[in-house]
């Protein structure tokens, strides 16, 4: 392995959400920190009974494994996000796939994931409002 490109390497990403989150004490946590996902954060949610049933629940808990930091919360996961305002969760969808997208030799960020009609994607989330 070449040393030099896993100095250069990133696989977290800081981001500031559009609105912020607001916990249940009143506090607004709007920075935090995603990694680039797995195959396993793509692959396993979709056995999960909630995406088998709306599938475009997959985005909730994608996010909420790939999302390791979200201000001062312990922990980030499927309820957090699913209390996200809307343009945020949008906001986090796009980071996600602008982070994942296979870059080309020539640098070039291609989309890593063909999007079916159905809303639902390979290798990836569904665009939201389409599952």
């Amino acid at each position: 392995m070449d040393r030099n490109l896993s100095q250069s390497f990133r696989t977290e990403f800081e981001f500031s959400l559009p609105k912020g989150y607001v916990d249940p004490g009143g506090v607004l946590h709007k920075s935090g920190v995603m990694r680039l996902a797995t195959a396993a954060d793509e692959i396993l949610p979709l056995r999960d009974p909630r995406v088998q049933t709306n599938p475009a629940y997959l985005t909730v808990i994608i996010l909420a494994r790939v999302i390791t930091r979200l201000g001062g919360m312990s922990q980030v996961d499927t309820q957090l996000i699913e209390s996200l305002f809307a343009s945020d969760l949008e906001y986090l969808r796009r980071l996600y796939e602008e982070i994942n997208a296979a870059e080309e030799p020539d640098g070039v960020l291609e989309p890593k994931a063909t999007i079916f009609g159905n809303g639902r994607m390979a290798g990836g989330m569904p665009t939201l409002g389409e599952a």
